[in-house]
């Protein structure tokens, strides 16, 4: 279904105020991941605004699809996310990572309205959908699992167990979406732990693979669309991104993976002090230009 210019209005809009309280909430906290989160705002907002069937008011609604975050150390950007849609006020996103706090610095099952599991070692996320998938299977329902994974964590021997049993088991209700930013804690994936042909690799595990621009809306509301019309397999959707998406000086450097504004000195950086008012005049100025685009 093609988005009209409202609602590609809308969609950019929220996804502009996504990132601009990822940056707020890092800075309360003092700590967190920044590349991820930001580069990761409109697969979420596309997930939340447009494709998930779920409700806020009840989010332990038993039809509702549910969603399983891996790499769970991007978790700002599904806080926010979270708290934009209405699951929580969004004035809580500044308690992020602080003593006695709902947000944790990895989701926690039962802390937060809409978080269906506890994440934080990296590669059990795709098993636990997978459990979920093939529960649901035998129950007859026809609700939806989504798996949001990194490129990193491919590295872990098992996110590929799980390849390999939903590949056998041929669990047509679940789309996982690999976040492929290229970077991870000690550099550029391909450097560390080379991981293409990654496309081929899990299609040789039997998954239909589709690939799309992470940043462009028409493309991953499409690709979970066209997941839901293939019956004998499961659907990966390669969402390739920009680490640090909005932000200049954070944009496709592996250094922001695991420091928040302001933070740290960085090389190519504003000086301490500065990072988080020169990121968030930057998202403000992006957010006048949709408005200019789309008047």
């Amino acid at each position: 279904m093609s988005l009209t210019d409202q609602d590609l209005k809308k969609l950019e809009e929220k996804a502009v105020l996504i990132r601009e309280d990822i940056i707020k909430m890092l800075l309360e906290a003092g700590s967190g991941h920044s590349a991820g989160p930001l580069g990761m705002a409109d697969v979420f907002t596309a997930l939340y605004f447009h494709i998930l069937k779920h409700d806020p008011k009840k989010p332990d609604w038993d039809e509702r699809d549910m969603l399983v975050l891996s790499n769970g150390h991007i978790c700002p950007v599904w806080y926010a996310t979270l708290a934009h849609a209405g699951y929580f006020p969004i004035s809580e996103l500044k308690t992020l990572r602080k003593l006695g706090t709902r947000l944790q610095g990895h989701p926690h099952r039962g802390a937060l309205p809409g978080v269906e599991t506890t994440s934080g070692p990296l590669g059990s996320g795709l098993s636990q959908a997978c459990g979920m998938a093939m529960g649901l299977r035998m129950d007859g329902s026809k609700r939806w699992v989504y798996c949001l994974m990194s490129d990193g964590e491919q590295d872990a021997g098992n996110t590929w167990e799980a390849v390999l049993f939903a590949g056998k088991y041929k669990l047509n209700n679940i789309t996982a979406i690999i976040d492929r930013n290229n970077i991870q804690i000690d550099g550029v994936t391909e450097d560390i732990m080379p991981l293409e042909p990654l496309k081929e690799k899990y299609e040789a595990f039997n998954w239909h693979v589709l690939e799309v621009d992470g940043h462009n809306f028409q493309e991953i509301i499409d690709a979970c669309e066209e997941a839901k019309a293939i019956y004998n397999k499961p659907v990966l959707i390669i969402a390739h991104t920009i680490p640090g998406k909005g932000v200049d000086f954070m944009e496709k450097d592996f250094r922001w993976h695991g420091i928040p504004p302001d933070a740290g000195d960085v090389k190519g950086a504003p000086p301490k002090g500065e990072q988080a008012k020169k990121a968030l005049a930057e998202l403000r100025t992006l957010q006048g230009k949709i408005k200019s685009e789309h008047e």
